[in-house]
């Protein structure tokens, strides 16, 4: 997926018959990212995208057990010093 004015996603598939999921960060809206599964699961086609870090992911199909995806938080780094 190429980017999009810094709109993303998080997605989160849980792997059939193991207690894995696989985490990650895309970059695109959540619509696009719904539908690209939804694609997937209707075509029977391997689920695949590239993650905000650049890789290639591939997820057969027959293994998706589920899929939660959400508008990606700002993530904030602070430093605070302490006076005591």
């Amino acid at each position: 997926m190429a980017k999009e004015s810094n709109t993303t996603t998080d997605l989160r598939i849980g792997i059939a018959d193991t207690g894995v999921d696989l985490t990650y960060e895309i970059d695109g809206s959540i619509d696009k990212v719904i539908a690209q599964v939804k694609e997937a699961l209707d075509s029977g086609i391997a689920l695949s995208f590239t993650d905000a870090k650049g890789r290639q992911i591939f997820v057969p199909h027959s293994k998706i057990a589920y899929v939660e995806a959400g508008n990606a938080a700002n993530r904030k780094v602070g430093f605070t010093s302490l006076q005591g």
